[in-house]
């Protein structure tokens, strides 16, 4: 629950609960007489003033209040026992305000889980069902007529009306809170893929600036090459690096047509293993990669385009440098397993690093963060590309060290 709402919730429950002890109190000292309320017990002041007391406490303290549904919950249901208590003390059953038992449930329907209102709508009905069976006998007949079938059909209606508002009302609120997380789901959706487009143009745009650096430089290394020993070390990572960065700028480009083409390919899935194994092999020698594949998985074929290999290296690649940063050398773990419950492949890339702080699992991968090791744009670029092909992407910090990245991507038999 955002703090805003947090905050505006408060006061509207604030001004509520304070409506209904006001109402209380002049019912009981002022408008008694007029609707026929029965002050019979000395109780019912020392029961206002309880209220009055728990009221401004609950008041002072209304924003943690509403930060927790058991909290809400509990004061929900102190709120029903005030109202059982003042409506016992002043007539019981035979009050005129009866309804007003039916508030505290409402709130709860529209506010808090499934089953929150029926929990207090079984208090309700419990206490007033009491209260009509407590209704002396000189009450039932009121100038020689029966009131207790009239009694009756009021505790039947208030069962009736409890009843509506636990399921058709907290249905509709239900719904309605499940289409306002459609509708935030949504628009983050739309402001990172907002990001991401400002990401990738810029990203196309420094790409063709380096197209002729390096076609310089590549000119540089071949005219160095006829002065130096074709075995000298300098000039042979110089190729290396060059090699990697003209593989990059040419995956690059077939990526940007692929998926301006919009064009999915379907892929087995030991063919993914293979390309995975040989691109971190040439991109990324330094890495130990240990990979495990499915033993059955003849006929399994995924969706895939050129972004797909791309972002699941770059989630070894983050793997590899966290376990260098711990313990001092490239080590990741890669799982491809298929889940025959849910028809995915379970792509799991686990690193030997200190691990990811809580707070940031929720946003790598959704948002830019501001953390000293970068902003996670490339776990955001990762997570685009794996939810563009219908897939999704998964942090979490075990409890045995390091980091695991879970990818599910969904899986056809051809």
């Amino acid at each position: 629950m955002q703090l805003s709402n947090v905050y505006r919730g408060g006061e509207q429950l604030a001004l509520l609960w304070t409506m209904g002890l006001v109402l209380k109190l002049c019912l009981t000292f002022i408008f008694a007489d007029t609707f026929g309320l029965s002050l019979h017990s000395p109780l019912l002041n020392l029961t206002l003033s309880i209220e009055a007391i728990y009221l401004v406490v609950v008041i002072w303290n209304r924003k943690p209040l509403l930060s927790s549904d058991k909290r809400l919950f509990i004061a929900l249901a102190i709120d029903s026992c005030f109202w059982i208590s003042w409506l016992y003390f002043s007539g019981g059953a035979t009050n005129a305000f009866i309804s007003l038992l039916l508030m505290p449930i409402a709130i709860s329907a529209i506010l808090l889980p499934y089953w929150a209102p029926w929990i207090l709508a079984c208090l309700s009905t419990l206490a007033y069902s009491v209260m009509v069976f407590s209704i002396p006998e000189s009450t039932m007949n009121h100038h020689g007529m029966d009131m207790s079938s009239h009694y009756l059909g009021m505790w039947f209606n208030f069962v009736i009306s409890s009843l509506v508002l636990t399921t058709t009302v907290a249905y509709i609120a239900k719904r309605m809170r499940r289409q306002d997380a459609e509708l935030a789901y949504m628009r983050e959706a739309q402001l990172r893929q907002e990001k991401l487009l400002a990401l990738g143009t810029a990203s196309a745009q420094m790409a063709h600036q380096l197209a002729t650096p390096l076609a310089s430089l590549r000119l540089l290394v071949d005219e160095l090459g006829d002065d130096l020993p074709a075995d000298d070390p300098m000039l042979s990572d110089m190729n290396t690096a060059l090699g990697v960065c003209e593989k990059t700028l040419a995956d690059l480009r077939i990526a940007t047509e692929s998926i301006r083409e919009s064009e999915p390919q379907l892929q087995a899935i030991n063919d993914l293993g293979l390309d995975l194994q040989q691109q971190v092999t040439l991109l990324m020698p330094q890495v130990q990669l240990s990979l495990t594949a499915p033993v059955q998985s003849e006929g399994l074929q995924l969706s895939s385009d050129a972004s797909l290999l791309p972002a699941l290296l770059s989630l070894i690649e983050n793997g590899a440098r966290a376990s260098f940063e711990n313990r001092g050398h490239y080590q990741v773990e890669v799982t491809l397993q298929y889940d025959d419950v849910t028809q995915q492949l379970v792509v799991s890339v686990k690193d030997y690093g200190c691990g990811i702080p809580p707070a940031l699992l929720t946003q790598l991968g959704h948002k830019i963060v501001e953390k000293p090791k970068g902003m996670g744009i490339a776990l955001m670029l990762s997570h685009a590309s794996f939810e563009r092909l219908g897939g999704r992407l998964l942090l979490s910090s075990p409890p045995d060290g390091g980091t695991v990245a879970q990818v599910e991507l969904p899986v056809w038999e051809s």
